[in-house]
Formats: C-alpha cells, structure tokens, sequence
C-alpha cells in the first residue's frame, strides 16, 4: 500500500476537503433515497404485498421490472435445453460455516447441475487441497452423496488458497470454451473484470451490493457513534473513497450485458442512478435450500432444552451470523442489556463468532451463545426461538438469514432499509422493522414481549407461507434457469 508523504496541508484546506466530500455525500443520498422510496409504477410489488397474490402476468421477461422469483417455472419437467454454464465465483465453500455470497452460488448451481446442466465452476484455490484443481466439491457430508454428474465441477487455478487471480482463471475458462462453447457465462459480482466481460454477450453478473448501497451503509454506521466521540479517521477515507467508486462503477458497468440484482431496490438502483438499460436488468432473489430449512418443533425444544432455556421463558429471541460491528451487533448488545433488566424470563441466543461474541457471553444467563452453526446445524437453532433479530448497519446485498428464519416458520425483526422493507418484510404480519439505532429496536423489543409468543407463532406461519413462495433454491435456480435459457435463445424470454 503506498502512503501519501506529502507535507500536513493546512486546517482550512482539510476544513475544505470535508465540506466538499459532504456535499457529494449528500448530492448523491438524497436523490437515491427518493428514488428507493418511490414506487416504480410497472411494478408488481406494491400490489402482492397487500394482496399476497401477484397478478396474473405475460409479456416480455427482459422487460420484468418485478423479482422472477414472483412467476410460476415447471420444476417437475426438464429443462428445454442442457446448458453448458461457466461461473467465475472468488471463492467457492469446502467448510461448513461458509460466507452469504459463497452459499448462495454452491446453493444456485448445485441446483441448477441437479436440473441436468452442466455447471463449470472457475474459483480459487482451496484449502487443505492442493492436489485437487478440479472435480465436485460439497459442503459436508450430505453432499457426498450426490453424485458428481449432478454435482458442478470445480476448476481452481494455480496459486495460493483462497486468493483469486481472474486472469488464471481466465485461462482455464478460454481453454474449457475451446473444447465446447459455453452458452451462457455468470459472473459473481466483480469476479470477472469490466474489462473480460465486456466481450461476453452471453454473460449475467450477480451483484451482491454496489457502491452506492455501501455509502448509505457508511452514513448508517458513523450515526451510531454516542455524542461527543470522535468521527472515526477511517470513516473519512471511506467516504471520501466511495464517490468515486460509484461514478466509477456507472461507467463500467455497462460492460456487462446483463445484471441481475438480488433485491427490488437494488434493480432500482441499477436502472435509475446506473442507467443501465430496463431490458438488461433483472431481478432474481436469493433462495435457500429447504431441505435444510423448515419447521420442525421438536427439533427446537430438543436444543431449547439442551442449551438452558427455561420453559418459563416469555419470548426468545434469536440473532445468527458474523458477530462484527457492521452486522448491527453494538445495537442489539445494548438494546437487550436493558430489556432484560425490565424483563428477566426474556432470553437470546446467539449463533455465529466474532468480536462480540465474548461480550455477548458477559450478558449473563439470559444470553446464550452457541458459537459457528452450519447450515444444518442452524435448522435447530431457528426452530428454537420465537422471532429472528438482524440488526443490520449494511443495506447491500441481501441477508440470507431473514429468509432462513421466514422459511423456519418464525417472524423477523430488521433494519429498515429498502432492501429488506421491499423484498422480505413486504408485510407489517412478517415482523417488525426498526431504525437502525438503540432506541428503536429496543421500543421494537418492547413491541414483540408485549404480543407475546403465541402471537408470534401466528406471524411465522404467514412468514413460512410467503418465503415457501419467493425464497427457496428450487424457486431461484428456476429463475435463473429462464434467464439464462432466454440469454441463449431470445424464443425463451416470452412469458404466458
């Protein structure tokens, strides 16, 4: 990393520098925020999360401008055509506590190699096996089982593990092309420069949060600091970095011929601040397996019981993943620390590590933490609370856990922020939304000891109902399935 060496420039000038990068700051926020906040009048959103049923709908799919996840695909029937599919993922899973990003691309083409196509998967090395440069490889031992023609096959590129170099990458994707054309390429977020893919026309790229998504994140961040603290120096470069950023992802963006984003606000955000054109953006939301993921109560009471929560407990909450700062955790900590002075049988568990997790284990009994689960393992861990909490700095991307929690039969609390406002809590009978600060979710706390948790129960059964219909792997990989069908053969993007 190279440091700047220059002399100190004067207060003023530094004085000058803030006001400037503030007033892009806001420049840029406000007409993004009026623009996540107003309705997009061909969309469908607005009318399903009243109804719970989206209008009938036939047109154009390029034209869609509301989640594929919405429209009715034939799961029992083969694909019309096998594709030959090439994925350019960083990283791809071999643990069992794997990232969001990794997750959603083992859980999408694992799927899609189960549907008969035939997945080549491009990543970085792994670790704890050299040898292996290509082959199928699983999560854990449930994935043993399959077989490898309906596994992906993974070609990793020479290097050390877990660092992703593109252009080896590159070179086994130009080599594996030059046997037998692929006829579609997906890329995960930047994994394949500007540069490569704008020769692509058969491409998709998946992104998982853009810069403009992060500078709201940095806003939400710095406000969490208490009054009189000093504003952190890396909060300054952050969002002195990420103008440019933004206008530098608007203009290369258009590189790529086509966007999928995987939330509402997101397409939005693609379209009116990116311009990329409405016909080259589509909305496909994340899915998670539900085998893996369903209600399943004497699953629950068996962990309840193991772990120390007493049946005498008015509500448990419940809160899973990276245990950081971003992740909202500073809010929760102190939110529950006085809801559970006022009210002592309330009780939270904790699943995932990080930073916070010994402070999280300082709370006391009525704060249970179970460490890193795998996506199995979490199965028990969702069955055993009554609400699911994320508290959520970070509007980009999607978190998986919400609808995890929805399709486990049980109702979230979230950040309001427009991803999830407009993709997962649709309705005001999924959960609760707060500002993503102390006092808010702590009157949301409040909120949910009131209604107690037969109350609850009944919301998670109308959450179950919803993510049945939007969130699973089937539903996503379906989605993607007739994208990348109508990438190859326009004769697929008609939709009766």
């Amino acid at each position: 990393m190279a440091f700047n060496t220059k002399p100190k420039k004067p207060l003023s000038s530094s004085h000058s520098n803030l006001c400037t990068t503030l007033f892009f700051v806001v420049l840029f926020t406000i007409p993004a925020l009026f623009l996540l906040h107003t309705p997009t009048t061909t969309s469908i959103c607005t009318t399903f999360a009243a109804s719970h049923r989206a209008k009938p709908w036939s047109g154009n799919l390029l034209s869609a401008q509301f989640a594929w996840n919405r429209l009715s695909f034939d799961e029992q029937s083969p694909p019309p055509v096998a594709l030959k599919i090439a994925v350019f993922s960083r990283k791809w899973p071999t643990g069992t506590t794997p990232g969001g990003m990794e997750r959603h691309a083992y859980t999408l083409h694992t799927a899609l190699s189960r549907r008969g196509h035939q997945v080549h998967v491009f990543t970085s090395p792994q670790d704890g096996d050299e040898n292996a440069k290509t082959g199928p490889v699983g999560l854990d031992e449930k994935e043993s089982r399959n077989s490898p023609s309906s596994s992906p096959r993974i070609h990793c590129h020479e290097g050390d593990p877990g660092r992703w170099r593109y252009n080896k990458a590159w070179e086994q994707f130009l080599e594996e092309n030059q046997r037998q054309p692929f006829d579609v390429v997906h890329s995960e977020s930047v994994a394949l420069p500007h540069w490569l893919a704008r020769n692509l026309d058969n491409l998709a790229v998946s992104w998982h949060g853009i810069a403009l998504e992060s500078l709201q994140s940095d806003i939400v961040q710095d406000l969490t600091r208490h009054p009189g603290e000093p504003m952190s120096p890396a909060f300054n470069r952050s969002v002195q970095g990420v103008i440019p950023k933004v206008l530098n992802e608007i203009r290369f963006f258009k590189s790529y011929a086509h966007h999928v984003a995987i939330s509402d606000s997101c397409g939005e955000m693609l379209r009116d601040m990116y311009q990329i054109p409405i016909k080259r953006v589509h909305v496909i939301l994340n899915g998670v397996d539900e085998d893996d993921f369903a209600v399943d109560s004497a699953l629950g009471h068996e962990l309840r019981s193991r772990i120390g929560v007493p049946k005498k407990a008015s509500v448990v909450f419940g809160v899973a993943g990276r245990l950081v700062k971003d992740k909202g955790h500073p809010l929760l900590y102190e939110a529950f620390s006085t809801l559970m002075t006022k009210h002592p049988d309330v009780y939270l568990v904790v699943a995932g590590s990080g930073p916070w997790q010994s402070r999280y284990k300082d709370m006391g009994p009525n704060v249970l933490v179970l460490g890193s689960m795998s996506p199995s393992e979490l199965r028990a861990f969702y069955n055993a609370i009554d609400i699911f909490v994320n508290p959520t700095l970070r509007p980009q991307g999607l978190d998986l856990t919400l609808m995890e929690a929805m399709m486990s039969g049980k109702p979230v609390m979230a950040s309001r922020f427009p991803s999830i406002k407009g993709t997962i809590v649709v309705d005001d009978e999924f959960g609760y939304m707060f500002a993503p600060n102390v006092e808010s979710l702590l009157e949301a706390m409040e909120m949910v000891v009131e209604e107690g948790s037969t109350r609850l129960a009944k919301r998670g059964k109308a959450c179950r109902q919803y993510a049945s219909s939007m969130f699973t792997a089937r539903k996503m990989a379906l989605a993607y399935e007739r994208l990348f069908l109508c990438i190859k053969n326009i004769t697929f993007c008609s939709y009766t």
